[in-house]
């Protein structure tokens, strides 16, 4: 029961209810209840239909969220049978992205792979672009860590992005040095030089124009900088050591897969051949 609204204000409205007692007569409340002011929550929290309790929090600068998680499921592992713990908005899609992080690098790298192969008819190019993606990835590393930024998901957001620069560098040396092996009928090792010193001015350019491009996230201040500078910075981090260390081994990771795995470049010892036939002739 609920009465109307200018008549349960105050506690000493209660004086003004009455109540039909067993013999039919009207009491008043005051004659069997007492009322009294009491503090408590301004509203009952619900969730999924049970009793529960929002809590919010944020980590300490250098702490990552997934580590305040952690903490906080640590905790609540404490409390008595009957308490339970569940996330909810950024919390919970962090939760399920970060459940997904080997499956998302696997399916990325898988993907790159496959379309190199199909590409360049050949698993052997795409061997060689997929061995200097490590390269951006240590640079976007390095460059959270010293930063002091948690590898949180913007982190691996970065890293994601650093696996396509990565790739990208190896393939323009690679594609050039496959289209000479097979097109201008170079040896390996030639073929290899010559295709990085003719794409080493196009890979510094497309580095640099990647690079100026996200340096305001990684100088970014104001609302929303946290997330864009720890995209902007694992970026930067890695297109730098993904472009200088990727000139000089991107290189050697071809040549090495090459003879490892590839065909016989025009350079290598050609098989023995057949003895040629002949038909003779009296005339």
């Amino acid at each position: 029961m609920q009465s109307e609204a200018q008549f349960r204000m105050t506690p000493e409205d209660f004086k003004l209810w009455s109540v039909r007692s067993n013999d039919g007569k009207m009491v008043p409340f005051s004659a069997f209840a007492t009322s009294k002011w009491e503090y408590g929550s301004p509203r009952l929290e619900r969730y999924n239909g049970v009793p529960a309790m929002e809590i919010l929090g944020e980590a300490p600068p250098g702490v990552s969220s997934g580590d305040a998680m952690n903490e906080i499921e640590r905790l609540v592992a404490q409390l008595p049978p009957g308490f339970g713990i569940e996330w909810t908005a950024l919390s919970f899609q962090e939760r399920q992205a970060g459940n997904q992080t080997t499956l998302l690098y696997t399916l990325s790298l898988l993907i790159v792979f496959l379309c190199l192969a199909a590409l360049y008819e050949s698993w052997t190019v795409p061997t060689a672009v997929l061995m200097g993606v490590p390269l951006g990835i240590l640079g976007t590393v390095l460059a959270n860590t010293l930063h002091g930024m948690p590898r949180d998901v913007y982190f691996q957001v970065a890293m994601l992005t650093t696996v396509g620069l990565s790739s990208k560098n190896a393939i323009l040396i690679g594609e050039f040095a496959k289209a000479n092996l097979e097109q201008h009928g170079m040896g390996l090792i030639d073929a290899t030089m010559h295709a990085v010193r003719d794409r080493l001015r196009p890979i510094i350019m497309t580095s640099l124009a990647f690079g100026l491009g996200v340096l305001p996230l990684a100088v970014a201040i104001g609302a929303g900088s946290g997330a864009q500078r720890a995209i902007g910075t694992g970026v930067v981090g890695g297109m730098l050591a993904g472009t200088v260390l990727g000139v000089f081994f991107i290189p050697l990771f071809f040549v090495t897969v090459q003879k490892l795995f590839g065909p016989k470049t025009p350079g290598s010892p050609a098989s023995p051949a057949a003895p040629a036939e002949g038909v003779t002739s009296n005339d």
